[in-house]
């Protein structure tokens, strides 16, 4: 995307330096290019010399009435922050008040997906109409974000030429943060793989080594979209009766939080340092820092209960009741 190079309002030139400081930090920064492209384009429709203003800004948040209160607030403070960079340079500028933003609606609470649900989720890929690549896709998909914890972006943009047989590895290309990682494949997850590979290749021979690895039929040429893998999938979610509390179905991206939650459960079962544990998960999930990793790692009673054994088996002796006063509490 060359988004920069498309500014041509009076913000432009800011524009194009704060999205270049933000990419040699090492951030794609393609939501807040497209937000920024959106603005400007706003901007040059009230005419090429119009400035970010309170008027000018209000009048922009008017066009995002759409949008849900969340993606509102997403969107403001990727132009504060903007502005507050901008405002190095020009002292005077205007810089939105976060108070008068949106209020967050609560974070959705994911799915977290235990082995069982994925028994049943692969059990009924048989059950999926069309052909046989359909079914040997969805079932692979499930696998490798289950147990690798990929991004969907990441999933899909995976090639024939990313899986290396004899290392058993697989190469995660650089995405979110221009970061590319070697994951090692465990044997089940090999066989997985090569049981899949047998009927792309049965399916179609011609396919090349740089051909997506998720090859869709009627995608002329490219991978699966988004789309599609989330329709077959949510038609496995019926077929399995898996569903979050409000009813509604899992998303994709819960496979990757059941990763670090499912991992951290392990550990403090297996009694080891989870501490010392997370940054090899935050190495593994493509993280700049260990501090994206804590986001995944929801307080799930599962977790919560083996955090209270590894606390009650270390420390439990030294947590005693009060002794009662006589007369009663004060």
């Amino acid at each position: 995307m060359n988004i920069p190079g498309s500014f041509h309002s009076v913000l432009a030139p800011d524009l194009r330096r704060y999205i270049a400081l933000k990419q040699v930090l090492g951030r794609s920064f393609d939501t807040s290019c497209r937000i920024f492209f959106h603005l400007d384009r706003f901007l040059c429709g009230l005419g090429k010399a119009t400035d970010l203003t309170q008027e000018t800004f209000q009048k922009w948040y008017q066009t995002l009435e759409s949008l849900s209160p969340n993606t509102k607030l997403v969107r403001m403070r990727a132009v504060r922050h903007f502005c507050l960079y901008r405002r190095r340079t020009v002292p005077d500028c205007f810089v939105p008040d976060p108070t008068q933003f949106p209020k967050a609606c609560p974070v959705v609470r994911p799915y977290i997906f235990s082995n069982q649900d994925v028994a049943k989720l692969l059990d009924h890929c048989d059950d999926l109409s069309g052909s046989p690549l359909r079914r040997a896709t969805t079932r692979l998909a499930i696998v490798l974000l289950y147990t690798t914890g990929l991004r969907r972006g990441e999933l899909l943009r995976l090639t024939l030429q990313d899986y290396n047989p004899q290392a058993q590895t697989l190469l995660i290309r650089p995405s979110k943060f221009h970061k590319s990682r070697l994951l090692p494949l465990p044997s089940d997850l090999v066989k997985e793989v090569e049981r899949f590979l047998l009927v792309r290749h049965t399916a179609r021979p011609s396919l090349s080594s740089k051909a997506p690895l998720f090859w869709s039929p009627c995608g002329h040429g490219l991978a699966y979209s988004a789309n599609q893998v989330a329709k077959n999938l949510h038609v496995l979610f019926d077929c399995a009766g898996i569903r979050k509390r409000d009813g509604r179905p899992p998303r994709v991206h819960d496979f990757r939080h059941s990763l670090a939650v499912n991992a951290l459960i392990r550990w403090y079962q297996a009694g080891i340092d989870v501490q010392a544990k997370l940054p090899l998960l935050a190495t593994w999930l493509g993280h700049v820092s260990i501090l994206s990793t804590y986001h995944y790692l929801h307080f799930v009673e599962s977790l919560r209960a083996a955090a209270n054994r590894r606390f009650n088996k270390s420390y439990g002796d030294l947590v005693v009741p009060l002794p009662k006063q006589k007369g009663g509490t004060r």
